[in-house]
């Protein structure tokens, strides 16, 4: 059975981009993979300077999860403040990274070109993300495109590590393989039709009250083809969000499709007419996260030992990578 590792940022409610592009993966894989999923809440110091905040969006990430379907049963979910030996290993790997490394990786050019402040934190990030990586030997570890360089980076470091301070039939660090989806859910776009992000304040989230969610979701972007002319699915925001949860070989998406392309006579079909489809759509697939995730709001006791079962299979595997990795340097 391979294991997989990652992890999401506690920086705000999670939203339909989070789950298509991520947790649905998850769920998918958890009954044949060894599941490690953390909430990455060293990472979220970088930009997080509100403490009572930060722990609220802690809580709400873990509940968001185990809402969706992640079953602690299956998937070990922790909090990374709970495994601290990450950072020790972080430290490690720092001291074989060359700067010029860091120099390179566009997240950080990124996020300081979107306001954050440009922190040695936030430079040296894909360092602590290599650790929480290779950290729990995993095999494999599902990202989007914009993670590849990350993952590279990962796997660079740990090659750098080996090669320093170990036999090459000993090494401390399995070189883990990224799982970098390409299908529709891949990139979700937002209402306004950029990338789904909390940062662009764009997001969809399916835990809404009814009139908000049908709200928000009307404020989807599109053009102005009557409703009588056909339309082009594919360049419309309502329709790849719609794809990007069920598919476009799913049935309902072959008949929305159908409505795209060939209006109905009587009455015809409009974006309106698609932005509902897509608001009972949530409402049908979210149905029992939405009661779900009620009843875990109700139970921080359950939540707790979730993560405190989660952390001690985690600190298990990085107790031993971490021995190793000690002991390959001379500690």
């Amino acid at each position: 059975m391979k294991r997989v590792l990652s992890g999401l940022q506690p920086s705000g409610q999670l939203h339909l981009g989070n789950y298509a592009g991520a947790i649905k993966q998850f769920i998918a894989m958890q009954d044949d993979h060894e599941m490690f999923v953390f909430v990455a809440s060293y990472h979220a110091l970088t930009s997080a300077r509100d403490a009572e905040q930060l722990r609220t969006n802690i809580r709400q990430v873990v509940i968001d999860y185990l809402a969706f379907g992640l079953d602690p049963k299956k998937t070990n979910i922790y909090l990374q403040q709970d495994v601290p030996q990450v950072t020790e290993l972080a430290w490690m790997l720092s001291c074989v990274c060359p700067k010029h490394m860091m120099d390179k990786a566009t997240s950080f050019k990124d996020k300081v070109a979107k306001g954050l402040p440009a922190s040695v934190g936030l430079y040296t990030y894909p360092i602590l993300q290599a650790a929480d990586i290779l950290s729990v030997d995993p095999d494999l570890v599902p990202v989007g495109e914009d993670q590849r360089q990350h993952i590279e980076i990962t796997r660079d470091l740990a090659q750098k590590f080996n090669h320093n301070f170990c036999d090459e039939d000993d090494p401390v660090f399995r070189i883990p393989d990224a799982m970098i989806r390409t299908d529709s859910g891949a990139v979700v776009p937002g209402i306004d039709g950029q990338k789904m992000s909390k940062s662009y304040n764009n997001g969809i989230d399916p835990f809404m009250e009814e009139k908000p969610l049908r709200k928000r979701i009307m404020k989807i972007v599109s053009d102005s083809t009557p409703v009588d002319q056909p339309k082009d699915p594919d360049n419309d925001t309502t329709y790849q969000i719609f794809t990007a949860l069920v598919g476009k070989d799913d049935e309902r998406a072959i008949d929305l499709r159908d409505k795209y392309i060939n209006p109905p006579s009587e009455g015809g079909f409009g974006y309106g007419h698609a932005k509902q489809a897509l608001f009972e759509l949530i409402l049908d697939e979210f149905g029992e996260a939405r009661k779900k995730r009620i009843e875990l709001l109700n139970d921080p006791g359950y939540v707790a030992q979730v993560l405190k079962d989660g952390a001690a299979a985690a600190s298990e595997r990085v107790a031993d990578v971490t021995r190793r990795a000690r002991a390959a340097a001379g500690l």
